[in-house]
């Protein structure tokens, strides 16, 4: 697999606070990878450095072999480095479809378009109806986001982040929030996520973690203590120390 994303000693200060310290980090084509640590750990600044809402005090990032260091957030997006968010951003009085299809002609380049007309256009609305399908969304399409489940909500995010055809996608705590009853939704669309995309996902919920990544990164103070396999990830004692405790000797004594 070709790499398509990676940080070089990426760091960042708020005033004489330090809270990314020389992170470095890669992602290939098809990657699965888990970003975990305690609340405070950094992660969403991370998040936020490699995004582009925050620049870094040093360090690099690179996409698919550009420094893109110096762009902003939305030619991040333009060049295929999408990310969602821990709590929705969604329009209540919107449809699943219409976020989506507003989603679809923005990246073409129509989004000045009526929207009540797109369903003339056969290409937007296979593509949409694709993306609510792979979602599990097909069947609230057309309910008001405000009327929908807020697992729903979060797979509407993520099928908003997919309409942006990204190249690496940041999922920011996809579950955060989301009624255990409705977890197995979350699960179900991350397996249906295209194979080739390098997906690194942030999530407090270790069963989810596990279930999900190839990969484990943990991040604690600011510093990436460990990068390995998720079946190596519990038995490491800094790790425990730093984050897992309970959880890490549930799964030994399992």
């Amino acid at each position: 697999m070709s790499e398509l994303f990676r940080v070089e000693g990426l760091s960042k200060s708020f005033g004489g606070l330090a809270v990314s310290r020389e992170i470095d980090l890669a992602m290939n084509a098809g990657d699965r990878l888990a970003l975990i640590g305690p609340n405070g750990a950094g992660k969403t600044t991370f998040v936020n450095l490699v995004t582009g809402q925050l620049r870094p005090s040093s360090g690099r990032v690179v996409l698919n072999g550009e420094d893109v260091t110096g762009l902003g957030a939305v030619r991040r997006v333009r060049k295929g480095l999408v990310r969602t968010f821990q709590v929705t951003r969604l329009f209540s009085d919107l449809t699943p479809e219409e976020h989506v299809t507003l989603t679809v002609l923005q990246r073409l380049g129509r989004a000045t378009r009526i929207i009540g007309r797109f369903r003339g256009d056969a290409e937007v609305s296979a593509e949409v109806e694709s993306l609510l399908r792979t979602l599990g969304l097909l069947d609230v399409a057309r309910r008001k986001v405000g009327e929908i489940a807020y697992g729903q909500q979060r797979l509407l995010e993520i099928a908003i982040a997919l309409a942006l055809k990204p190249k690496v996608l940041l999922l920011d705590e996809p579950a955060a929030g989301v009624p255990s009853t409705e977890t197995p939704r979350i699960e179900q669309a991350l397996e249906h996520l295209p194979p080739s995309l390098a997906v690194l996902m942030i999530e407090h919920d270790m069963d989810l973690v596990f279930r999900f990544a190839r990969r484990v990164v943990v991040l604690a103070a600011g510093e990436i203590i460990f990068e390995g396999l998720p079946s190596d990830v519990a038995a490491n004692e800094k790790v425990r120390e730093a984050y897992l405790g309970n959880y890490a000797h549930a799964r030994r004594v399992a």
